[in-house]
């Protein structure tokens, strides 16, 4: 499989013979860094160490980065000698200082971009960055690591369809990926790039609340911890709906219906609302960053 369609001197490479380079070697691009190498579905199985390099600044990232995983680590852009597929992986309030330092980089002036800022539009990143290179543009997660990461994804002005169509399925290796309109990414990052999150402050919430009935902590965890993965498991397996998983569990007269109808009445509704409405509103400041 070729990466693109599109008439640069990298077109017909094979995806062993291209450098993957991250800037930024943080926790999601440590995500997708782990996640390619131990995936074994093409073409992230043609992804090796021996082929990424990391951009990272910080000494220490750097080193435990180059032992966890056994990728080059550099500390600048400048040090990069090739560059075909680029991973941008930093904060959004430091994106276009990063993206100035690589504008005239020759190692840079064809590659495939694909960023993970949340906030930055294709429109404006297209403008900061190399005029031969390609952009795309990916709202992942953290469970891209363990292979069970949601990604959407959406292209640019700058790049073909099958630029689009390959980061889609290099980034489904890693779990689900779907192709959107770039009006709707903010919204998705809200819901699964935020989401993470949510999930794990959900589940320290009912064990600080088990803890309170009188349950040993240590048990609270594994039992929260099982209940929501088979759960998951379970509509997964099952394709059933969200309400009739939960109406299956709810019988009437229960202690379910009880629970429920009592965080109904508490706001949890609403607190999960504010809180995805919070999350999108701080994506659109960061992006005017």
């Amino acid at each position: 499989m070729t990466l693109s369609t599109s008439s640069t001197p990298l077109a017909s490479a094979s995806l062993v013979s291209r450098h993957f380079v991250f800037i930024g070697g943080g926790k999601m691009g440590e995500a997708m860094i782990g996640g390619w190498i131990a995936s074994a579905e093409k073409p992230a199985d043609e992804i090796a160490a021996t082929n990424i390099t990391v951009v990272e600044p910080g000494e220490e990232r750097r080193a435990y980065l180059s032992e966890r995983y056994g990728v080059s680590c550099v500390a600048a852009p400048q040090d990069i000698s090739a560059a075909d597929f680029v991973v941008l992986a930093v904060k959004p309030q430091v994106m276009m200082d990063v993206l100035a330092g690589i504008l005239e980089l020759p190692a840079f002036a064809y590659s495939l971009f694909v960023s993970i800022a949340a906030g930055l539009t294709t429109a404006r990143l297209v403008e900061a960055l190399p005029q031969n290179s390609r952009l795309v543009r990916v709202m992942p997660n953290t469970p891209l690591l363990v292979g069970q990461g949601a990604s959407a994804v959406c292209g640019s002005t700058t790049s073909a369809q099958s630029d689009v169509n390959w980061v889609t399925e290099l980034f489904a290796c890693l779990g689900r990926a779907q192709a959107v309109d770039e009006e709707k990414i903010d919204a998705i990052g809200s819901l699964s790039g935020s989401g993470p999150a949510y999930v794990a402050a959900f589940l320290e919430s009912l064990v600080r609340a088990a803890v309170e009935t009188g349950i040993d902590e240590d048990l609270a965890q594994d039992f929260a911890i099982q209940t929501a993965l088979g759960t998951m498991m379970l509509i997964d397996k099952t394709g059933e709906s969200l309400q009739s998983i939960r109406e299956a569990v709810s019988s009437p007269g229960g202690m379910t219906l009880a629970a429920l109808a009592a965080m109904q009445a508490a706001g949890m509704d609403e607190v999960y609302a504010q809180g995805v409405a919070a999350a999108l509103r701080r994506s659109k400041e960061l992006g005017a960053c």
